[in-house]
């Protein structure tokens, strides 16, 4: 299936910039051109927004904050379920544009969405636990915190995850009391910008604002003296550069980066599961479009050639299609430039010594010739040193390597300057514990891989990031604590 630009136009009718609860021209009138990653159709144009843009959607966010700071707790929570509903109200047009413009499988993108809407309730559930503390004191005095919003944030999202980044990444900020400005990724920006159209109205003048554009709007929000505090998810230069141009404020960051993720099997594990794990870890769905892939695979040398042998069969199921084709099981890559980076990573690897066992170029179906296809890519005889073991490709390539020593398979694992997930295989509880205590990641699966749970905080050591998403800890990221202390004891 494939859906034209007059499809698209009709979907997201609104190409103007959102914020003081309405759109606007961007004032230096500039557009860009979204376009299917899959087929190459243009989709319509979409305000290229400027540094003026985001001056005036933060003037209006100032006024905005101030007065959804002073909504009761549980009036928030409320509308945060209203914005919930409309989203799952409107999923299959949300997947349909996501599915179009960010080229991943409608199926999973349908998933995308309904995790939106669940996200704006889990932070609904918590706004009573944006809590403060008493400290003792002497008789007749009272010292105690509080949580206080920072006023006007802003959130930069990546392109891997559209819709379900723009919304999401708005609610722990909304439930905190602040006034939130998005800005969608400048590659698919239009499920953003359906996304202002169905829940602009529900929140006050001012509270929420989408900013579509491309490094201009980003740098001018980081730098911002107005905004208190940035999130991002998005790669580690980009994260390295908003974090220098919120220095200039001293402004809090939230950075969710880059991961080279490792998934370590020892010589217990099941190698039937280990090579499902590697296939459903690796998110060749995604295009391997994913921060937490585990994308390099340690297998221990009892069990390397019995996984290698079961992959193939797990991998079969994972084949380039169309994204708006219900039965299609992998999308494309999001652009010309990111399909033309993945490819110089495979013929590095090729060239490097790798051997390659699948994959490795565009698919033959010629329906797909126009777009941004990879095969799924399996290169094996990896070594620690190789640029596809240490450099995150964002691309459908797994990286296998062999082990025989714990010590030596624990270096070559945080050998690398990332640290976001990582998957540990074992049947020996004891031996998978000691290991997840050792490795230098944020979020650590033992038999399982990929999976995100609710309220379980999200985020990365070393290069990965700041900071944790997805629990009660992101919620009161976006507060600032304030002491209070109270003498009422008629002497000092």
């Amino acid at each position: 299936m494939i859906v034209d630009r007059s499809t698209i136009e009709r979907l997201v009718p609104h190409r103007a910039l959102f914020y003081a609860g309405r759109w606007h021209a961007p004032k230096a009138g500039g557009t860009f051109e979204a376009s299917d990653p899959a087929t190459g159709t243009i989709l319509g144009e979409v305000p290229d927004g400027r540094a003026d843009d985001v001056d005036a959607a933060v003037a209006a966010a100032h006024k905005g904050a101030a007065a959804w700071r002073r909504t009761p707790p549980l009036e928030r929570a409320r509308v945060l379920k209203q914005i919930a509903a409309v989203i799952r109200a409107n999923v299959e047009d949300l997947a349909t544009i996501d599915a179009a413009d960010g080229g991943n499988p409608i199926a999973k993108v349908r998933a995308d969405v309904m995790q939106a809407a669940a996200r704006f309730e889990f932070f609904a559930g918590l706004v009573t636990e944006i809590k403060g503390d008493t400290i003792p004191g002497r008789d007749g005095t009272l010292t105690f915190t509080q949580r206080e919003p920072f006023g006007v944030v802003a959130r930069i999202v990546a392109y891997n995850h559209p819709f379900m980044f723009s919304a999401s990444r708005m609610a722990a900020p909304l439930a905190a009391g602040n006034a939130c400005i998005i800005k969608p990724p400048e590659q698919a920006s239009l499920s953003g910008l359906k996304l202002a159209e169905l829940v602009g109205e529900l929140l006050p003048e001012g509270v929420f604002s989408l900013l579509t554009g491309g490094r201009e709007v980003g740098e001018a929000l980081a730098r911002h003296d107005k905004i208190g505090m940035i999130g991002l998810v998005g790669s580690v230069p980009t994260g390295k550069a908003v974090m220098r141009s919120a220095a200039e404020t001293l402004k809090h960051v939230l950075l969710e980066l880059g991961g080279k993720n490792a998934l370590v099997a020892f010589p217990d594990a099941d190698p039937d599961a280990v090579a499902q794990a590697m296939v459903d870890g690796m998110n060749f769905t995604w295009c391997g479009q994913s921060c937490g892939s585990t994308s390099r695979v340690f297998l221990h040398e009892q069990i390397h050639d019995l996984v290698l042998d079961k992959l193939s069969e797990k991998i079969a199921k994972f084949r380039p299609g169309l994204p708006l084709d219900p039965k299609t099981t992998m999308g494309a890559l999001i652009n010309r430039t990111q399909y033309e980076r993945v490819l110089s990573y495979i013929e590095k690897g090729k060239s490097e010594g790798a051997r390659l066992v699948s994959g490795g170029k565009p698919p033959d179906d010629p329906a797909l010739a126009k777009g941004n296809f990879i095969e799924p890519t399996v290169f094996a005889e990896v070594t620690p040193e190789m640029t596809i073991a240490r450099e995150e490709i964002f691309g459908p390539v797994l990286s296998v390597l062999s082990w025989r020593d714990e010590d030596d398979v624990l270096d070559a694992v945080n050998s690398v300057d990332l640290g976001l997930t990582c998957a540990i295989w074992s049947n020996d509880l004891a031996r998978a514990h000691r290991m997840a205590d050792a490795v230098e990641a944020g979020y650590v699966w033992i038999n399982d891989v990929s999976k995100h749970f609710p309220g379980a905080p999200f985020g990365g050591y070393k290069l990965s990031g700041i900071g944790r998403e997805e629990g009660l800890s992101e919620l009161l990221a976006f507060t600032q604590e304030k002491t209070i202390h109270v003498n009422y004891s008629g002497r000092r």
